[in-house]
């Protein structure tokens, strides 16, 4: 039985390359993704273990409860005391306070390097610092000066005695560069910058000032980890201070980033998960026609002698075989697809530690796995019923064809499905956000399973709608309508490989494109400031800024939002400070009780925090402020938040005396006297010193960069669907291929009557055109739903969110289906064209 598999495999090699390609695709990007995301984790593992290299120790402030009634807890502070102290403990060779914080650095430009939070700054400790070696220039003296890294030097260009605009909170800063180190920082990796400045400037920039952020402490030889921490745990305040080794901060590192990647593998592998549950549609169909082209083969073993166990077996290792060709190829596919995702992260500007590929055991065992389990799962059930094919019928050539029972068993189990499915995602629209996630997810998968066993039973009524259309085709059109129908399992199992991709992508994208038009209402809505200004990296800004903006002649008004916590009632919430004067002239919320007024005490809050207080206009509660101090509040007002403004809003002069001497605000709204426009925009910027660290928006720009996020998230579907829509259409032609092989006889006779070439290639190829259609009808059908679905979800928690039907999308996507169809036409149409009459008609 062995020797007669291996033979059919070898007869058949043809009819199972396109199985063999679909499994290869799904296991090329499963192990694309593991090489890929291992070999970026050792990477940055290793680098950051390099980061770690002068530290043994580090030292970090404790916490301490607030004083009095001030809210939650103080840190120490690291004084250059407890620097001196650890430097002298036994064993330690070298202490060095560390200062860090965000420094956004211009190009030559003017345009921000990195990513905002990639941007960073710190300290040069002393003149000669071991964790930056001076690739060339001198360390930096005073607040002029500063350290670039050198892979920032290479991207800009920048050299030593160049002046460089940074900031670190608002103000424009100037210095001149001194020098260029070299580091193994992972932001710099990751197309961030560092800037470094001597200790004393860097205290003052990051308002440190006297004061470090850690004591970075590094052991003589000899002296371990362990008993240098030990050292420090007696010579410093126990409860001022925390120890850390510089192993265990490797190791935490290294888990964090581990944790990370895993994030990114599990995502990558949902997507090569859906492409081999498609691949699984063209096996189970490939063996399936198989097996009915072999009925007489079988039929003949079994007369023989050969057991119903013996035949599946057959079956079986041809998966077997197939599975673990599949599994080799696309091994060495994913290693080759890992090392050109490291690449394309270079086209980013997302530059990857070096380091080399990473091929793990567990790669290759998880290559093999898919490979063959997949295949011999989705060949089992073609190999049990092709051992349950009765001898005598199957010589005689009575093909088993499906009994009423089994057809009614089919439709039943495929409505039940459906129904429950239909059911548990209506019920999850009536949750709110994530608790109807999971009761979702779950109808969405019982659905589809429904509507995929029911599919044999949608083919007749939605491809009898195509019968006009193909009728202007003639003869060529009317026999593709009957071939598309006359084995309703195969078409179903064919169109249900481009329904699943085509599903997920119109839901992605109902929804995608509902929640732009949801986040462009809200700017719109609730924002009347021309502009909103606010620091790229999302750190705080200087009330500097306000301060320069009210200079502008063009500025009418203008308003911090500044976050500030307090106690009520015995919970800690937030407080956001605004200009009482001019708040209201700046935003627009429909106002449901009371009135808009924000002035000494008088507060105003948003809907829902009122309800869970209880409160209405004219309320009155107590609260602490940060600083310990007490005071009673009224409600004026409620409004109706969203997710862009919402909480207790209050006068930033009532606020502003129990905050610290140095207050930050989140962003300051600013109008101007002729509106927005791109010569206002301009003139703000250079109010602000053409800052790079700073962010000027209008309304459109603020809902742009908002809903940025679902369109980069998109793409990135997008994308990785498109592999399982690859795998439908190489299920399409395998289809297509192995029935032009079944019909040869059929065409033959076809070509003897009068049919010329041309209609036989266009009789195949309007067949799989139908089919593809039928399949992309059902998966946009079902896609709109489910976008409908989970933007119930998501309106309970947003407002202005309602349902947008891309119209425009969803055509493209039918077109999309349509031009599979007629590519996965070529091939199977062309054989059938070119097949000898006479030799086809002798065919069995």
């Amino acid at each position: 039985m062995f020797r007669t598999a291996l033979r059919n495999v070898f007869a058949h090699k043809a009819r199972l390359l396109m199985t063999v390609l679909a499994v290869m695709l799904g296991v090329a990007f499963v192990s694309g993704t593991l090489v890929f995301t291992n070999t970026i984790s050792d990477a940055l593992q290793k680098s950051s273990a390099r980061g770690f290299d002068h530290v043994d120790v580090a030292v970090t402030p404790g916490w301490k409860d607030a004083e009095g009634d001030k809210l939650g807890e103080q840190p120490y502070e690291l004084t250059p005391a407890m620097v001196e102290d650890s430097a002298r403990v036994p064993g330690a060779a070298r202490a060095i306070g560390v200062v860090t914080g965000v420094t956004a650095m211009a190009d030559r430009d003017g345009r921000l390097i990195g990513d905002g939070f990639q941007s960073q700054g710190g300290n040069y400790w002393g003149t000669d610092d071991p964790r930056y070696p001076l690739t060339e220039g001198h360390a930096p003296k005073g607040a002029d000066e500063v350290l670039i890294d050198a892979e920032t030097a290479k991207r800009t260009g920048y050299q030593v005695g160049d002046t460089v605009r940074m900031s670190v909170d608002g103000p424009v800063l100037e210095p001149v560069v001194t020098g260029v180190f070299t580091t193994d920082d992972g932001n710099v990796a990751a197309g961030g910058s560092l800037a470094l400045f001597d200790t004393a400037t860097a205290q003052k920039l990051f308002g440190k000032e006297g004061t470090f952020d850690e004591i970075a402490v590094k052991a003589k030889d000899g002296v371990s980890d362990a008993a240098l921490r030990a050292e420090l745990d007696r010579a410093l305040p126990a409860d001022a201070v925390e120890t850390t080794t510089g192993t265990r901060l490797a190791e935490d590192q290294a888990s964090a980033i581990a944790s990370s990647m895993e994030e990114m593998k599990q995502g990558l592998l949902v997507f090569a998960g859906i492409a081999l549950f498609v691949g699984t549609f063209i096996i189970a169909n490939t063996f399936t026609m198989l097996v009915a082209q072999r009925t007489r083969e079988l039929a003949l073993m079994r007369a023989v002698g050969a057991s119903r166990r013996q035949v599946t077996r057959s079956v079986l290792i041809e998966a077997f075989v197939v599975g673990a060709v599949a599994a080799v190829v696309g091994l060495l596919a994913g290693i080759g697809i890992g090392a050109g995702l490291r690449a394309l992260m270079g086209t980013f500007d997302a530059s990857v530690p070096a380091g080399p590929l990473v091929v793990t055991p567990g790669t290759v065992g998880a290559a093999f796995a898919v490979g063959v389990l997949i295949t011999m799962l989705a060949a089992w059930l073609p190999g049990r019923r092709a051992a349950k094919i009765p001898p005598v019928a199957a010589m005689s050539s009575v093909h088993a064809k499906s009994t009423t029972k089994s057809l009614v068993l089919r439709n039943t189990l495929g409505a039940l499905f459906s129904g429950a499915g239909i059911a548990v995602v209506l019920a999850a629209t009536t949750m709110s956000g994530t608790d109807g996630q999971a009761p979702m997810g779950i109808g969405a998968v019982l659905l589809i399973i429904g509507v995929f066993v029911l599919t044999p039973l949608l083919s007749r009524p939605l491809i009898a709608v195509a019968a006009p259309v193909l009728r202007v085709f003639g003869m060529s059109g009317k026999l593709a309508r009957q071939n598309a129908v006359r084995n309703p399992r195969r078409t179903a199992a064919t169109a249900s490989a481009l329904m699943i991709g085509l599903t997920l992508i119109t839901g992605m994208t109902v929804v995608a494109g509902s929640l732009q038009n949801a986040i462009d209402k809200m700017a719109a809505s609730s924002i009347e400031a021309d502009y909103v200004v606010s620091m790229a990296n999302r750190k705080w800004l200087s009330p500097d800024v306000e301060r320069a903006l009210k200079q502008s002649d063009d500025v009418t008004a203008t308003s911090p939002l500044r976050n500030a916590a307090a106690r009520i009632d015995g919970e800690t919430d937030f407080l956001t400070g605004v200009d009482g004067a001019s708040i209201g002239e700046l935003t627009d919320f429909p106002v449901l009780d009371g009135a808009f007024e924000v002035a000494g005490t008088r507060v105003v809050v948003d809907q829902e925090t009122a309800e869970g207080y209880g409160w209405k206009a004219g309320s009155r509660f107590a609260l602490t402020y940060e600083d310990g101090e007490k005071q009673e509040l009224t409600v004026a007002g409620v409004y109706e938040g969203n997710e862009m403004f919402r909480g207790i809003m209050l006068d930033t002069a009532t606020l502003a005396p129990h905050q610290s001497d140095d207050p930050a605000d989140i962003q300051v709204m600013v109008k101007t006297s002729g509106g927005a426009s791109d010569a206002a925009k301009d003139r703000l910027v250079k109010t602000l010193g053409t800052n790079p660290g700073i962010k000027v928006q209008d309304k459109k720009d603020i809902s742009n960069e908002l809903a940025s996020m679902f369109t980069l998230v998109l793409n990135m579907v997008y994308g990785l669907l498109a592999m399982a829509v690859l795998v439908a259409v190489l299920g399409v032609v395998n289809t297509l291929a192995m029935s032009v092989f079944e019909r040869s006889q059929e065409i033959g006779m076809l070509r003897a009557i009068g049919l010329d070439r041309k209609g036989i290639k266009r009789m195949v190829r309007l067949e799989s055109l139908v089919i593809s259609l039928f399949g992309g009808v059902l998966g946009i059908g079902l896609g709109v739903f489910f976008g409908w679905a989970a933007g119930r979800l998501v309106g309970s928690t947003m407002a202005t969110y309602e349902l947008i039907l891309p119209w425009d999308r969803l055509a493209v996507f039918l077109l999309l289906a349509g031009v599979v169809g007629v590519l996965a036409a070529l091939w199977p149409a062309r054989r059938a064209a070119r097949l000898n009459m006479l030799e086809a008609i002798k065919a069995e």
